[in-house]
């Protein structure tokens, strides 16, 4: 009997193992036929993410309104090709506000973009009377 159940525990491992190698190798090759990294479309851009508090300091609320009359006035100007920007709600230095993110895309070759984006936080900074603008930076895919 000790026999019998060796060789079945030897035919159960054989075939699991038969089993899984067949697994990887159609893995491999689903992996191998899928697209190459230069066939996938769009080019490289860079984006950056602002996040603007909502409320000044004493308390009281930067309206949609108004952040979209600084949208107008400082943000389209230095980027009028395209943005996004949502009502979001966050969290800063223990306190939970409503805010607003700002997502722009542009060339990586776009020289003036960082000096365009800094003079953003800048003038919401001073404008809004705020600490900070936080600013998140990566390079994407993109395809129009």
């Amino acid at each position: 009997m000790t026999t019998r159940r060796t060789a079945i525990a030897g035919m159960v491992t054989a075939l699991l193992l038969g089993m899984s190698s067949a697994a990887a190798a159609s893995s491999d090759t689903a992996v191998s036929s899928g697209p190459k990294a230069d066939q996938v479309p769009g080019e490289l851009w860079k984006r950056t993410e602002l996040y603007f508090g909502g409320n000044r300091p004493d308390g009281t609320e930067i309206t949609p309104a108004e952040f979209e009359l600084f949208l107008d006035k400082e943000v389209t100007p230095a980027f009028p090709d395209g943005l996004t920007w949502i009502e979001a709600h966050g969290q800063w230095m223990g306190g939970k506000e409503d805010s607003y993110q700002l997502i722009v895309l542009y060339p990586r070759d776009d020289r003036g973009a960082n000096r365009e984006i800094e003079e953003i936080r800048s003038d919401y900074k001073r404008q809004f009377e705020q600490q900070s603008v936080l600013r998140a930076d990566s390079t994407d895919r993109v395809s129009f």
